[in-house]
């Protein structure tokens, strides 16, 4: 109805200040992202995701493992015991990775699942405890190196001869240790969200300058192996700032805050439980290097050592490809299942292992064919040679069995399923191999510690098999 021509019309307005109106709009376009987010993770076609995931982790894996390669490259120059001594830091590097993985894996797999069941603060808050545990972890593991250099250098399985070289690389290591452990966490935690994209990039800076470098101080100012540990140090702290701008800047959804830090109920313990199977198989893997340089040291002295450490980088770098695809599972796996996707979960497991097995196959058969000439590239010189070619070609063929643990290892922790993870990680990493390593030696000499990773490898094949079909037989075949 109208109102009267001659009568007064009373209009009631209400004010909204800007920052209120803002404010929404902040909200509105979060809820947005985030919706998209869930929608994108629990819609597309599960291959697609998969590899969409997995193409900036393998570009990053690719990009480490290279660099790994030519450091390895770069120091053999100067001699085989400096070349040992790449393997010798290396061990001391792994139980940064360790305690890095644990808590990036153990947060992840959360906050992936908090996600998925739309709770943005519970992830938050996953995020920031697991990266605050991670970062003093690393600060701890710095000061014990310091403190306990000498005897930390002989326990990494160094020779008399190798011990100034690796000395002189490791300083540089410690020093940066919490931004090294703590850049492991942010990327794992990164891939979890989906946001494998954003990992990537702090990682190629990394990889990249971590390549220009070694050239420059090893070289261009004669440095020696100093230079490689200078290069690397620099390298990390880059990465770990790169990798920290990515949460501080809002492009994720899990945020990184003081406030969010809690050591109330059972949120750390969470995370260590969950992220316990990587930092199992992380740190006795570093115990199993550590091991194997003292054997190879024993029966083929520094020659021994510097063939299995060449080894063991070709043999990642092989392995790199098919871990990228697996790294790209994971986020599928641990989203979907806190959705209560399962149909997707298991369709992604099954293309991750058809997809990372054939992938490992080729290169496999082409490193075969070229071994002795690969490990000529790191180190021309024929002991080295001789027991690096032996080795490689074991561990090719070892290696073709490793995608199905794998994706099996990474099934069980996406899923928050914590000792089953903890038991099948444990057994290639050591539970089998740290045995091997004492009785094949014992009974056939070099050749021993050249076999023992290769049959830990065949040997974990059939618990992992049954462990797969376990979790597929007591797991919804219907989603929620």
């Amino acid at each position: 109805m109208r109102p009267p021509a001659n009568q007064d019309i009373n209009v009631v307005t209400r004010t909204v200040p800007l920052s209120h109106l803002n404010c929404d709009i902040m909200v509105i376009a979060m809820n947005s992202g985030q919706n998209k987010q869930f929608e994108k993770m629990t819609t597309v076609p599960v291959h697609r995701l998969v590899l969409l995931l997995a193409v900036p982790t393998i570009l990053s894996m690719m990009v480490t493992t290279i660099y790994n390669l030519v450091d390895t490259a770069f120091v053999g120059r100067l001699g085989t015991s400096a070349s040992g001594a790449v393997g010798v830091v290396f061990g001391f590097m792994s139980i940064l990775q360790a305690f890095g993985f644990m808590f990036g894996q153990g947060g992840g797999s959360s906050l992936s699942r908090a996600l998925g069941a739309k709770d943005t603060d519970k992830a938050s808050k996953f995020a920031s405890t697991g990266f605050a545990a991670s970062f003093c972890a690393g600060i701890l593991i710095a000061v014990f190196g310091f403190i306990f250099e000498d005897d930390l250098i002989t326990l990494l399985g160094s020779t008399d001869t190798i011990a100034p070289y690796a000395k002189d690389y490791l300083k540089y290591i410690m020093l940066v240790g919490p931004f090294c452990s703590s850049s492991f966490t942010l990327n794992n935690m990164l891939r979890y969200e989906g946001r494998a994209k954003l990992g990537m990039i702090g990682l190629l800076a990394g990889g990249i300058l971590n390549i220009g470098g070694d050239a420059l101080f090893i070289f261009g100012f004669n440095m020696g192996i100093a230079g490689a540990g200078l290069s690397t140090a620099i390298s990390q702290v880059i990465s770990f700032f790169l990798l920290l701008i990515m949460f501080l800047s809002g492009k994720t959804q899990s945020k990184l805050s003081f406030a969010d830090i809690t050591l109330k109920g059972r949120m750390l313990i969470d995370i260590i439980e969950i992220g316990f199977p990587s930092l199992l198989r992380q740190g006795l893997g570093s115990f199993a290097t550590i091991l194997i340089n003292y054997k190879a040291a024993r029966y083929a002295g520094d020659a021994g050592v510097s063939a299995m450490t060449i080894v063991a980088r070709i043999a990642f770098f092989l392995f790199a490809i098919a871990l990228g695809i697996g790294q790209g599972f994971q986020p599928v796996c641990a989203f979907n299942y806190g959705a209560g996707k399962y149909k997707r979960q298991r369709e992604a497991y099954r293309f991750t292992v058809i997809m990372a097995s054939i992938v490992l196959a080729v290169l496999t058969v082409l490193a075969m064919l070229f071994s002795d000439g690969l490990i000529k590239i790191f180190r021309d010189d024929p002991a080295v040679i001789e027991i690096g070619t032996r080795a490689l070609r074991l561990q090719c063929v070892a290696q073709l069995v490793l995608p199905f643990i794998m994706v099996t290892e990474m099934l069980f922790q996406s899923s928050g399923k914590k000792l089953p993870a903890t038991v099948l990680s444990s057994l290639r990493g050591g539970i089998l191999l740290i045995p091997l390593l004492f009785i094949l030696p014992a009974i056939r000499g070099l050749s021993g510690v050249q076999e023992a990773q290769p049959l830990s490898y065949l040997l974990s094949f059939p618990p992992a098999i049954f462990m797969a079909r376990w979790f597929f037989s007591v797991t919804p075949k219907e989603d929620k």
